[in-house]
This record gives C-alpha cells, structure tokens and sequence, in this order.
C-alpha cells in the first residue's frame, strides 16, 4: 500500500519533525496535545464564519454566536470596521491583550482616548477567546461593544481631542453610529450568522415550557359561565339549551382561535401534542401550568368575555377581537369559515 505523500503545510511539519531529536518531537506532541485540550474547553461557537461576514459600511465584519447566545465580532472586524489593518500593530493583539495588566485593545489604546474611556467600557473590552465552529480558538468582542467605541471616537472629535492620524477613524466611527444602534447590531449579527432562525426557536421553545405542563393537572372549572351565554348570542343560538351540557363541536374549534390561538405563539399546537399523550380525551387548558398557562388564560377570559358583550353578532365580535388580541403569526390551520375567521 503506498505512502500518502503530505501536502500544503503538513510538508513543512514533516520537515521540521526529522530535524528534531526523539525528546524534542515528544515534547512538540505534548504541547499540540494540551493545546487541543486548552481549546476543548473553550466556549463554543454554534454559528459564523470568515465566509459570511456584517457588511457594514464597506468593512466585512466576521461574527459569531457562542452557546450561550453571545454575540461576538473579531478584533480584526474591529479594526476593519474602524477603518483600521485588520491585525494589530505592535503586539497589541487579543491574546497579548488577554494577558496584560493594562487590557486596553488596540481601537481604544491612543492616549488621547483615555478621558473618554469609562470604568465600564473598560472592563468590556477585554477580549472573549473562544472556538470557532470548525474549532479554532479565536478571540472576540461582544457585538454590542462596537456602537460604543465609535461613540468614544466621536466625543473625542466633539472635544476637540482627535489626532490627526485618527481623522479617517472617527470618519468610519461617523458612518458606523448612523447605521447601527445597540440593539439593532444584535439582530445584524444574527442575521449574518444564521443565528436568527435558531434564536426564534428557542425563544418558541422557552414560551413552550412556561406554558404547557408535562403532567396533566387537575380538573378545575376555567371558563366562566357568561363565556358560553355570549357564545350562544352571538352564533344566534338558544341559550340556555335543553340540555344544559350541550355545546356545539365546532365551538371546540372557535375557541382554539378565540382562546388558545391568541395567548402565546405555538401554544395550541404545544398543547395538542402534549394531550396526546393522555390516556383519556381531555380538556386543552388541563395540559397548561399552574405557575404561567392558567393565569394567563384567566387574564385572556377576562377580556374575552368583555369584547363578547360589547358585541352584537360573531363578526362584531371577531373583528373587535382581531384588533385587541391579533392570533400569534396569524395563521391559521383550522376549519373555520372566513367569517368566522375575521
């Protein structure tokens, strides 16, 4: 079988390897080991790459998203964005930066820039390593840092305080400001990182677990009488019918979209997929908690009811409803006739 012969950088490893004696090659392969090992314990990146860089102004900004939702932009997106070379000068790189006293990161390490330098951005810049998803440690800067450098730069300028060589900086800083708020450069980010989509799911799921309870919880009457005497009047039906526990079947679907469509996105279909897990049909508002889900229908009932007597037939009633509690994503997978719908 023949030896595949090495290519690209592995060359230069392998010539390096046979200038070494057995003790120095043992030593290089310990230290490639523990630094694998240093980076495993980085957080981790789920989402970003060199390929899909913020395109803001010009500058490419290379973003990420750890684990636990950080979002964090390179020190070269830093500096390009800054209208900087995307790599410090002067050892002022994230990882000298990382370990000195004084962690003051090159953007923002011009004495001049100091008076205009909090305690808080101070300690917000010291810079986060961590893993890229193809598990590379890297360093960055939270997103939400960028905004607020630039306004150093531009009260610096208002100051009168900005040195020449720093003109086309607080240019850039200028241009940066007027695109980009606080909150608005989180949702940049997760946009060019793909994050977004993810973000929603789990922002669905977290609304999911408040909600839905696992176990099914006791019996308790939740909808108010006067629920279902509006109901009946507004469907022009006879209330109180003959037979006092008699409710149309498509009232179940009406009150899907009158009640549970409109509490908490996902929420009907969270519901339905948990009673399936009953061994015996029950009522939906027996699979919510007790701690978010029954107050809140409570609440809703509450309103509903209200808007119900301030109406004088179903399609009164609807669009009253549609334009107080709008049905989370407005869109609606039930049976129901477009007048019903509203």
């Amino acid at each position: 079988m023949a030896t595949q012969k090495p290519v690209g950088k592995a060359i230069g490893g392998v010539a390096r390897a046979s200038n070494m004696t057995a003790s120095e090659r043992k030593a290089a392969s310990k230290k490639m080991v523990d630094a694998k090992r240093e980076i495993a314990k980085l957080p981790r990146a789920t989402h970003g790459s060199t390929d899909s860089p913020l395109l803001v102004g010009g500058a490419e900004l290379v973003c990420y998203v750890l684990e636990d939702g950080t979002r964090l932009i390179t020190q070269g997106g830093f500096l390009s964005a800054l209208g900087r070379a995307n790599k410090a000068k002067g050892g002022k790189g994230a990882t000298i930066v990382e370990t000195s006293v004084d962690k003051t990161p090159s953007f923002l390490a011009a004495n001049n820039l100091k008076p205009f330098i909090s305690d808080e951005l101070q300690e917000a810049t010291t810079p986060i390593a961590f893993r890229t998803p193809l598990g590379q440690k890297a360093f960055g800067y939270r997103a939400d840092l960028l905004p607020k450098v630039c306004n150093v730069y531009l009260q610096a300028r208002d100051a009168g305080a900005v040195l020449a060589s720093q003109l086309h900086i607080v240019k850039a800083a200028d241009t940066l400001i007027r695109g980009l708020a606080e909150v608005g450069i989180i949702a940049l980010v997760d946009e060019a990182t793909g994050y977004q989509k993810d973000r929603e799911k789990d922002a669905l799921a977290k609304v999911l677990e408040a909600f839905v309870a696992r176990e099914l919880q006791p019996y308790m009457r939740t909808f108010p009488v006067d629920y279902y005497q509006n109901l009946f009047r507004l469907r022009g039906l006879k209330y109180p019918p003959e037979n006092p526990k008699f409710r149309p079947q498509y009232f179940g679907l009406l009150t899907n979209d009158i009640v549970y469509e409109r509490i908490a996105p996902g929420l009907l279909d969270g519901l339905k997929k948990q009673a399936l897990k009953d061994e015996k049909k029950a009522h939906l508002h027996r699979r919510l908690t007790q701690e978010v889900g029954h107050p809140k229908l409570r609440e809703h009932l509450a309103s509903v009811v209200t808007i119900m007597k301030l109406s004088e037939n179903y399609p009164d009633f609807i669009g009253k409803l549609n334009r107080i509690h709008q049905r989370f994503g407005d869109t609606m997978h039930l049976n129901l006739e477009e007048a019903d719908r509203g």
